[in-house]
């Protein structure tokens, strides 16, 4: 694709990336300047007239400078008359950057657009999930530490007490109901048998002694 433009008096043929000096141009060097545009061709047809007016071509101004010297020389025959003059143009060095046409520009601003909103969104998102993780992460811990602190308390203060206890009571409740059973029962087995023996004697001496 290249575009011809028109600047200070003349027409240039430029292409994209293409270093052109032109007259020069009330602009700074490093500034970016649109060119009015007479024709385009874009590879498959040329375009002309109010179409190539609606297209832009931009360029980057690198700097400013003089052209070479040319020789003026002014001679009239028969009168004495010679001048000589020198003349250096001033120049400006342009780069052009880009050739669009009126539908393909707009076509072209519009993924870089959505490109850098979808970028900024990306960008949004990664920064709110960050945020929720590092306070995720810093309420985690807390809790953590409060349920093992919890975990820690709990069966030191019940379960050492419920043995102790149940270790009292078992060892009480043997030694006053054992010994209390053998003890009785012994003494109540020795004495009915005393008790029945000498009865039986004592009543059957008597009655053979009597015949």
């Amino acid at each position: 694709m290249y575009a011809v433009v028109k600047t200070g008096g003349k027409q240039h043929k430029v292409i994209v990336g293409e270093t052109v000096s032109v007259e020069l141009l009330d602009a700074e060097a490093g500034s970016v300047v649109t060119l009015p545009v007479l024709l385009v061709n874009d590879g498959e047809k040329l375009i002309t007239g109010e179409d190539a007016a609606a297209a832009t071509v931009t360029a980057e101004v690198l700097g400013h400078g003089k052209a070479d010297k040319v020789i003026v020389f002014k001679f009239k025959k028969r009168k004495g008359y010679k001048r000589t003059r020198g003349h250096r143009q001033n120049l400006t060095l342009i780069k052009v950057t880009d050739i669009a046409l009126a539908g393909a520009k707009k076509a072209a601003k519009a993924p870089k657009a959505k490109a850098a909103e979808a970028a900024t969104a990306d960008v949004v998102v990664e920064k709110k999930s960050a945020v929720k993780k590092a306070v995720v992460a810093d309420k985690k811990p807390a809790a953590k530490k409060a349920d093992a602190a919890v975990a820690e308390k709990k069966p030191a203060a019940k379960k050492p007490a419920a043995k102790k206890a149940d270790a009292v009571v078992a060892e009480k409740k043997p030694a006053a109901k054992k010994p209390a059973v053998k003890k009785t029962d012994g003494e109540v087995a020795v004495k009915k048998s005393a008790a029945k023996k000498p009865a039986a004697k004592k009543t059957t001496k008597p009655a053979e002694s009597a015949e």
